[in-house]
């Protein structure tokens, strides 16, 4: 019996790599990939699939916010994180989101195809760097938290301020969504008060400093 695989990346070039290797691979087999988090959702929503290996920066919905919501849809669905960032908050808030594993970006294909198979048998994996982000994060000198965008912000209000941040405007934010302009409008509102910014320039600035999007928008 084969574990069907999605690909969720925004690097074709990554995607078509890992789908090559994947491929090779007698008990695995890649399913589907998906460019953003909003499509590897909806996915997962209407097929079924065993694992799925995530990035984090994705545009339309990040990996952390498109993990809970495939969790929250599909529970049994193992996700594991493939990312180029091992630093404490992304770790902790894809542990948080519910990931069965997770990987740097550099690690060998063999230890990817090892943690496919070993979250599948319900045994959670982590890369030797993620090992030590999160034993350092227990037992460092622990700072007082200033809150991040998880932490400060709702799913939907993430959601908004990435497509904000993203570029769109409301009523194709309304359109992505399924909600109403007026709601958008509402979210920014609050969005704003939140974060105490006053301006799409702000928002935009603020949401690259909490890696919703990466630095080119």
């Amino acid at each position: 019996m084969q574990i069907k695989i999605v690909l969720a990346d925004d690097h074709k070039l990554i995607r078509d790599g890992l789908r090559s290797l994947i491929d090779n691979e007698k008990d695995l087999k890649v399913v589907a990939e998906a460019g953003n988090g909003r499509d590897a959702v909806t996915f997962v929503k209407q097929h079924a699939v065993d694992v799925v290996v995530m990035d984090i920066h994705m545009p339309d919905l990040n990996g952390i916010d498109a993990t809970r919501l495939i969790l929250k849809a599909k529970p049994d669905t193992k996700v594991i994180a493939l990312s180029i960032h091992s630093t404490n908050t992304f770790v902790k808030e894809m542990l948080q989101a519910g990931v069965s594993g997770y990987l740097v970006k550099h690690c060998a294909f063999e230890e990817l195809a090892d943690a496919i198979r070993m979250v599948t048998n319900d045994k959670p994996y982590l890369s030797s760097q993620i090992v030590a982000t999160v034993m350092k994060d227990y037992t460092g000198p622990h700072l007082q938290d200033k809150g991040s965008v998880f932490s400060i912000l709702s799913t939907r209000e993430r959601e908004v301020l990435q497509l904000v941040a993203e570029g769109l405007k409301s009523d194709e934010i309304g359109t992505r969504l399924f909600i109403s302009v007026k709601t958008v409008s509402s979210h920014r509102r609050q969005i704003m008060k939140k974060l105490s910014l006053n301006s799409v320039a702000e928002l935009t600035r603020y949401a690259v400093s909490e890696g919703l999007v990466p630095q080119e928008y």
